[in-house]
């Protein structure tokens, strides 16, 4: 079961396992579930279809609902792996509406993982992100204390100590994804900084950049991470609740990235500089030596190559 499935990462997901399908020979099947308050049912619908398969067919059923509701049982008894992406994303928001940040970030992930434990599934792989750990001297790892400056942070931070104490009070085999920025086609809705800047280029408007641009972050390629999820389903390592900070280890600015995204475009873009928002770290990469000294992580897409993708993606659908 993929929980926010309709929504970019989910996308992304249920792409590379098509493609994977299409390759192997698994009998695995996925259960959506996504309330649409982002997703994109559309979407969904035409990456299966260019596979040859039919949504809410044999390798594929699309749930409508939300992560807290008392039906999400009856999807969650059937499966043996969940992929818990669903999440109200994003700190502006969070500050705007902490309570419902909580409800979806906090309360719905304790009923999913309550579920999990009642019907004994064998791994919960639960999506955070570098928001906990807050603003620290980087590179961020595991070991850092986690300080986080927003309810976005807390709310996932809180979901994290949930998934710790579900393999230590009740043996659920969790495990906690710390995902850096990611980037990459499907991210028509996305409020990160490349979807935002590549829906401006579409629609010729400048690109605002808050702050001096000097602001770092370590940009993944949502591909990259679609593939290390799916091998997770088949790895044999024990989880016991660990945390793994996913990135590339490289530190790139703002003013870097507008730079790669005019080379990429080919064309002048105007920019506009704006007072710093409340609440945004300044510097972020990620130190990935755990992820893959223990799982094999090795992100393949550099982000040259991965603008150029989204890019033309964008180009393409937008």
């Amino acid at each position: 079961m993929i929980t926010g499935g309709a929504g970019f990462v989910g996308l992304n997901l249920v792409d590379y396992f098509f493609k994977t399908l299409s390759e192997q020979n698994t009998n695995m099947a996925l259960l959506i579930v996504d309330n649409l308050s982002s997703g994109n049912l559309d979407l969904l619908n035409s990456i299966v279809e260019r596979y040859g398969y039919e949504l809410n067919g044999d390798r594929i059923k699309f749930y409508k609902m939300d992560i807290g509701d008392k039906e999400v049982e009856n999807v969650l008894k059937e499966s043996d792996y969940v992929i818990h992406l669903a999440a109200q994303t994003g700190v502006i928001p969070s500050m705007e509406d902490p309570v419902k940040d909580a409800e979806v970030n906090i309360l719905g992930t304790l009923n999913l993982l309550n579920l999990s434990v009642k019907h004994k599934i064998k791994k919960f792989i639960f999506a955070s992100s570098a928001a906990p750990l807050g603003e620290q001297k980087p590179p961020l790892n595991e070991e850092k204390i986690p300080n986080p400056l927003s309810p976005y942070g807390a709310s996932k931070l809180s979901a994290e100590g949930y998934c710790k104490a579900y393999f230590g009070s009740f043996g659920l085999n969790t495990i906690i994804l710390r995902f850096s920025n990611l980037y990459g086609i499907y991210s028509y809705h996305k409020g990160s900084v490349i979807a935002e800047f590549f829906r401006r280029i579409m629609k010729n408007k400048e690109l605002i950049i808050y702050g001096d641009g000097k602001q770092t972050r370590d940009f993944l390629f949502a591909g990259d991470l679609s593939e290390f999820i799916f091998n997770l389903i088949n790895n044999d390592y024990e989880f016991r609740g660990e945390v793994f900070q996913l990135g590339t280890g490289v530190e790139t600015s703002i003013n870097e990235l507008v730079d790669m995204i005019k080379e990429v475009v080919k064309r002048d873009i105007n920019i506009k500089f704006e007072p710093e928002r409340k609440g945004e770290i300044k510097r972020n990469y990620t130190d990935i030596s755990k992820v893959k000294k223990l799982l094999n992580y090795n992100p393949k897409t550099n982000l040259i190559y991965g603008l150029k993708k989204t890019y033309n993606w964008f180009k393409e659908n937008i």
